[in-house]
This record gives structure tokens, sequence and C-alpha cells, in this order.
């Protein structure tokens, strides 16, 4: 079976059918392999931890049981943040983890998860898939002895949970915030205290005072981790993830020694569990925002003023970066026309449509 006509048959999402080309001929034949994935994010979070668990369960389907991918939450095999390294060293065959967890190895690992204003799920997508973006990561990912291969998107996220209010940008001077990525260095522009903390880990954290807001997700993983009780101010939007990827680790000799089928059956799983887990979000994350809101979460928008000062820090950010990084330049400039072109198109088409289908829900339900 050739991979690339495997995956054009399969499509985005459709991997439980076309997963199932193994002849009964071919299962037979078929080597048995077994691989430890690790995973970035706590067993508790059915939607992140659990893409990896479809992944892994449509990849067993496919072969006849044959190709069986175990997958181990933190700190089981390596905490969270040594995903990477561990796929990299062959510790692992596997990982699953938002790339931007690895921006201190390289600030161009940003690009594969997401960037502050930037790109929103369907456009990170895009860009991936038919703008030149999956070549360019990969030739990253390369150099850490990895094949990387997206698998899930949150869609747009919150802004985080916060023990006081946000009013002006100088509310932000010292704030100790649990934030991940690229943006983690736009906050400190702002006078924020950016820190790294893992999932499992932010609720002691904020619950002790040891941070004064922290972001994850969005209400339905954020209700399960319980910030609510111990941070009363919940914002939004999260501009510094408007569409964040997280994508799957494949130690490039392991992956070598793949048969051809095992490869397309594996890509073609991660990319239907990449659709299904924004699928999950976007079904779950209004019911527990109702959740959260009814047991006195204080829902606030970010002012004007603290969104315009960080979009003019992460230009800032941007341009000293690609100053002095060659390779975050190359990607930023592919990154950024895609951008601009993604930007016209949806404010033609998408965003007056949602515009309009909001504003006139209101204006039904007032008139009821």
């Amino acid at each position: 079976m050739q991979r690339r006509k495997f995956l054009k048959s399969a499509g985005l999402g459709l991997a439980g059918a076309a997963a199932t080309a193994l002849s009964t001929t071919a299962m037979a034949q078929a080597p048995e392999i077994k691989w430890r994935l690790a995973s970035s994010f706590p067993k508790s979070l059915d939607t992140i931890f659990g893409a990896a668990e479809g992944m892994a369960k449509r990849v067993a389907e496919a072969t006849g049981g044959k190709f069986q991918i175990q997958v181990f939450a933190p700190p089981e095999i390596v905490p969270g943040p040594g995903v990477l390294d561990a796929v990299k060293d062959g510790t692992v065959q596997m990982g699953h983890s938002a790339s931007y967890y690895f921006v201190g190895k390289d600030p161009t690992f940003a690009f594969d998860t997401a960037m502050p204003f930037g790109l929103n799920s369907r456009q990170q997508t895009a860009w991936m898939m038919q703008g030149g973006g999956l070549p360019l990561m990969r030739a990253l990912f390369k150099d850490y002895n990895i094949y990387n291969i997206p698998l899930g998107n949150t869609g747009a996220q919150m802004g985080g949970w916060y023990r006081k209010e946000i009013k002006t940008v100088a509310d932000l001077k010292g704030l100790k915030i649990r934030i991940g990525g690229f943006a983690g260095l736009v906050m400190a522009r702002l006078g924020a205290v950016p820190q790294q903390i893992t999932g499992g880990d932010i609720y002691p954290a904020l619950e002790k005072g040891a941070i004064d807001a922290a972001e994850w997700v969005g209400p339905y993983d954020d209700e399960k981790l319980g910030f609510n009780k111990v941070a009363k101010y919940y914002y939004y939007p999260g501009w510094w993830e408007g569409g964040p990827q997280l994508s799957a680790y494949v130690n490039l000799a392991a992956w070598a020694k793949l048969p051809k089928e095992y490869q397309a059956i594996l890509e073609a799983a991660c990319y239907e569990a990449h659709a299904d887990m924004q699928a999950k979000y976007d079904a779950r994350n209004p019911v527990a925002l109702k959740r959260l809101i009814g047991g006195g979460t204080q829902l606030r928008k970010f002012p004007d003023e603290v969104m315009h000062a960080a979009h003019a820090a992460t230009l800032a950010q941007f341009a000293d970066t690609a100053t002095k990084n060659p390779r975050f330049k190359k990607v930023y400039d592919s990154w950024a026309r895609f951008k601009d072109d993604q930007v016209a198109w949806f404010g033609i088409a998408e965003r007056p449509f949602d515009n309009f289908v909001a504003t006139a829900g209101q204006k039904n339900k007032s008139a009821k």
C-alpha cells in the first residue's frame, strides 16, 4: 500500500473507514509491534489525554491488534516536560504533547502549536496541511530525531483564572501566571512573571498562592481540574491560543522500522483523533461554562487596553526573535503570509456570518 494514496483516500477524520484496509492475508502476515507513548497530559483529562488513547485504539483495530500503542501519563515514564527528549532519545517510541512547551530549546517549536494573535484552529490545520507548515515543522523536528504528526486541537482557549481582577496593563506587573509557550515571553514584556507548570501541578500552586493566575484550556478541562475553587475571575479570550494544535511525536528510527501499511494507519488514526478532539471541546465547553458561572465564577473580558498592549508586545517579540533566530524567521515569514490571507478571507466569509448569527440570536431572545 502506498502511504500517500492511503492518506488521500482516508482524508481528515475518516481513519476509521480507511484504516481497515489491511486484507485478511496481509493481516496474517503483519508483524506484532508494541510501542509506548508518553503523554504530557494528566490521565484525568479525557479530551487531551484521551486523544492519544483514541488514536491507539484505532491503530489496534485497523491492524487486528497487531500494532499496540500503550499510552502513559506523566510521570509514569517521564514528567510532562520530558516527552520530547524521551522520544528523541528512544526512551519511548512515541509522545503526545504541545510543542510550544519546548520553546526553551527553540522558539520555532511554538508554530507547531499556537502563536499569540495567530491562527484559529481551522487556519492552523490549513497552514499545516496545505500552506507549507508541516514540511517546515518536520524539518525542525528531524533535528530532534522526531517525525511529527498533528494530533488534536482545542479550538480557541480561555484567558485563564485570576485571583484578582485585571482592569489595566498595570495589573499585570509582577503577576505570577502559569502560561506556556511563546506567550510567556510576551507576558514578560508586559511585566508579568510567567511560570512553566504542568497541568496536574497547577491547582496546588494556585491554591497555595505560589502563582496568582493560571491558564490551561477552557471550561470543560478547567472545571475538571478545579480551578474555579481557587480563583474567582475567569478571563477571555486566550489571545495567545486562537487554535492550538497538539502533536504526536514518533522516534525516527522507530518510524523507519514500521511497515508502510502501519505508517499509513498511524497517520490516519492521528488525523481522526485530531478532528475528534476539537469536536469534543466544542460540544462540552458551553455546558461546562454554564455550570461554572452557575457556581459563582465571575466571567470577565480582557479590557481593550490590555488586548492592544499585548498585541503590540507580541509584534515586538516576533521581530526580536526573528532577528536572532534564522529558522524562526523562515517559518515566521511563511506563517505570517498565510495568516494575512486567512484573515482577509475569514473577514469576508466566516466572521460576518458568525457575527450575524450571534447578534441575530440575541435579538430573537430579547424579542421573546
